[in-house]
C-alpha cells in the first residue's frame, strides 16, 4: 500500500511540475515544422516598435479568415531596451509565453547578439515566398536580418531636423549649423536615448555621413568626428526623453525648438494633432538616407505547432492586399516592403491622412539622395552602449 502511495505522490509532483495544458496542440519545440498546427493556437504577440500601429490589421484579418490556423491573439508591448531580458529570462526557465516579436533593429540587434531567435528564413523560404517582391531597400535590410527575422515594413527613415517655422526662421542646414544652433540656444536641441528611439537611434548612424567619418559603418574605430560632435552636442542639452513621443509632445509645447525626427515621425505626430500642421522638416549637407525597417522574430523555445501558424501569417502579411495596410497615418511612411502597393491601394482614411499631411518634397528626397542600412547588429549593439556610457546615459530621463 505504501509504494502505491509513493507513486501517486510521485506522479502528482510529476504533473505539478509540468507545464500546463496549452491550445498549441503540442508543446514540441523541436523537428519539424507542420503546415498547420494541430489545433487552433492562442499566438502571444510582443511589440517593441510600435509595429501594431502598422500591422495589427493585417494580423487581426488573417485570424477572422483562419480561425483553424489561429484562435486568438493576444497582443502586449514593451520597449525595446526591455525585450533581450524579458525573452532571455523565459528562456533561461524553460517556458517561453512570447511567441511572436514585432521590432525595430534595436530589439532585433540585441536578440542576436545573445542568439535568442528562430532562423525563421533559412529553415522556412519555401513558406515565405512573400519575401522575393521586397523593395530593394527592404532587401538590404531583410540581409541585415539574415535568418533571424522577417521583414514587415520598410521606409527610408532619416535622420531629418523637425522644427516650427514661428520658433526657428532660419533653420540650420548644416551639423555644425546645428551645433552652433544648441550652443546659442541651450536646451533647445533635442532627440531621444538612440536605444529605444527610431530618429534618435537614426540620427547616431547619419552622423558618420553627415560629418565625412572615416567608417560611417565602424562606430569604435570610424566615428571619430562622430563622438566628439555627440559630446560638444550633449554639452548644450539638459536631458534625453526616454521615448520619441515624448520630442514631439516638447516641439509643440516649446520646450524644444529643433528635434530629431524621420519620415514617418513627422507625418503621424501632425495627422494625430500631437504636433502643429505647420512644423516643418529638412536635411542637413552631406544627408544620406539610414533605412529603416520592422521585423517579425520568433523567439527559441516557441512550439513547432505555434511556428507553423507565424509562418502562415507572415506570409499573409506580406501580399500586397496586406501591405497597403502600412500606410496607416504616416507612422512608416511610406511603410510596404514590398513592390508595388501604391497608395491607391491603401485603406481610404490612409490615403487621405498623407494627402493632408505628407509632403511632396518626400519623393525627391527619396529618389536623390543615397540609402544606406544602418549597423550590422554587434556594431550598433556597441553604438548604443558607447552612447550610453560617454555621451549622454546620465541624462536619459527616468
Amino acid at each position: 500500500m505504501k509504494g502505491k502511495i509513493g507513486i501517486a505522490v510521485l506522479a502528482l509532483a510529476l504533473a505539478a511540475c509540468s507545464p500546463p495544458e496549452s491550445n498549441s496542440g503540442t508543446t514540441s519545440t523541436d523537428g519539424p515544422v507542420p503546415d498547420k498546427p494541430s489545433k487552433p493556437v492562442t499566438l502571444n504577440v510582443l511589440d517593441v516598435a510600435g509595429n501594431l500601429q502598422l500591422t495589427q490589421g493585417m494580423i487581426d484579418d488573417f485570424v477572422a479568415k483562419n480561425s483553424d490556423v489561429i484562435e486568438k491573439v493576444t497582443y502586449t508591448k514593451a520597449t525595446a531596451p526591455e525585450l533581450v531580458g524579458k525573452i532571455k529570462a523565459q528562456q533561461d526557465a524553460g517556458r517561453v509565453d512570447i511567441d511572436l516579436v514585432l521590432t525595430g533593429v534595436d530589439g532585433l540587434a540585441g536578440g542576436i547578439d545573445q542568439g535568442l531567435w528562430l532562423p525563421l528564413v533559412s529553415s522556412h523560404a519555401d513558406r515565405l515566398t512573400g519575401m522575393a517582391a521586397y523593395l530593394p531597400g527592404a532587401a538590404a535590410m531583410q540581409k541585415l536580418a539574415g535568418d533571424n527575422g522577417v521583414t514587415v515594413t520598410y521606409y527610408p527613415s532619416g535622420p531629418l531636423i523637425e522644427y516650427l517655422p514661428k520658433n526657428v526662421p532660419n533653420p540650420p542646414k548644416t551639423a555644425q549649423e546645428l551645433l552652433d544652433y544648441a550652443k546659442a540656444n541651450p536646451g533647445a536641441v533635442q532627440y531621444a536615448r538612440p536605444s529605444n528611439s527610431g530618429p534618435g537611434r537614426t540620427f547616431l548612424m547619419g552622423l558618420p555621413y553627415l560629418l565625412g567619418d572615416s567608417d560611417p559603418k565602424d562606430p569604435e574605430n570610424g566615428w571619430s568626428k562622430t563622438w566628439q560632435f555627440l559630446k560638444d552636442l550633449d554639452a548644450q542639452i539638459t536631458l534625453y526623453p526616454s521615448s520619441t513621443s515624448e520630442t514631439m509632445k516638447n516641439l509643440a509645447n516649446g520646450s524644444a525648438k529643433i528635434i530629431l525626427t524621420t519620415t514617418g515621425w513627422d507625418i503621424n505626430p501632425r495627422v494625430l494633432g500631437t504636433v502643429p500642421k505647420e512644423a516643418k522638416i529638412g536635411t542637413l549637407d552631406g544627408f544620406h538616407w539610414v533605412t529603416d525597417a520592422h521585423y517579425a522574430v520568433v523567439p527559441k523555445g516557441v512550439s513547432t505547432d505555434k511556428q507553423a501558424a507565424v509562418l502562415s501569417l507572415l506570409q499573409w502579411m506580406l501580399t500586397p492586399e496586406q501591405q497597403a495596410k502600412a500606410y496607416d497615418k504616416g507612422y512608416f511612411y511610406p511603410g510596404p516592403a514590398i513592390k508595388d502597393v501604391p497608395l491607391t491601394m491603401a485603406p481610404q482614411e490612409s490615403q487621405q491622412a498623407i494627402f493632408e499631411y505628407g509632403r511632396p518634397e518626400y519623393t525627391d528626397l527619396i529618389l536623390n539622395n543615397p540609402l544606406e542600412v544602418p549597423l550590422d547588429a554587434k556594431a550598433l549593439v556597441a553604438a548604443f552602449d558607447r552612447w550610453d556610457r560617454e555621451v549622454g546615459g546620465a541624462k536619459v530621463k527616468k
